[in-house]
């Protein structure tokens, strides 16, 4: 599940700019990969189940300043972060008192998680295919090449040249669905936002 989160952490590392709507999705969304800027949104997740159920939602904010750092405050229904800088993640459950640190670096390089960091050539690794328009959406599917990502593909839907959503799916038939709202894009963003310190009565597990 942890690999899982810091998958959709990173995949967001490159959405952060405006692009001209007029340019065919796939161009646009590697316009996306190389630009330079920071994004800040509320976020809705929901993880559904084999059967389409929704079987967990979540709530909170997220900010991003490229490149590789980002923020994810899940707020409801448990309060958790997901903090990335310096080339590590820290994930911190506030319930149980715990924080788990991952490297970040080319060994997730087969997995989303490095996507769109600028450190990943998108046609080497994906199979890119655009999926038409669907809910004002243009969609992109992105089909790894390595059978051991651990996903079957990734979506990501356009709205005028800016990130409207996701749906990432994984190979145990879950699926987990991303939905922005509030978006900010190039705001200024404090350094602060970036740093993390386990608490002191934290178990921390370094991998």
């Amino acid at each position: 599940m942890i690999k899982k989160i810091l998958s959709i952490c990173v995949l967001l590392c490159g959405l952060c700019a405006g692009v001209k709507a007029e340019e065919a999705p796939i161009d646009q969304l590697k316009a996306f990969l190389k630009a330079s800027a920071s994004f800040s949104a509320d976020f809705k997740q929901v993880t559904l189940n084999k059967a389409g159920q929704a079987s967990q939602t979540s709530t909170g904010q997220f900010y991003l300043r490229r490149p590789g750092k980002f923020r994810w405050n899940y707020q409801k229904p448990f309060a958790q972060e997901i903090v990335s800088n310096a080339g590590k993640v820290w994930f911190y459950d506030a319930d149980l008192e715990q924080v788990t640190v991952k490297q970040l670096d080319d060994s997730l390089g087969s997995t989303p998680a490095l996507l769109l960091t600028g450190q990943v050539d998108l046609d080497e690794k994906f199979v890119l295919e655009e999926q038409g328009n669907d809910d004002d959406l243009n969609w992109i599917r992105l089909s790894p090449k390595n059978e051991e990502s651990g996903f079957k593909y990734i979506l990501i839907g356009l709205n005028h040249g800016q990130l409207g959503g996701m749906e990432l799916s994984d190979n145990f038939g879950q699926l987990t669905r991303i939905y922005f709202s509030n978006i900010k894009l190039n705001p200024a963003l404090n350094d602060g936002l970036f740093n993390f310190t386990p608490p002191k009565n934290a178990d921390v597990f370094e991998n």
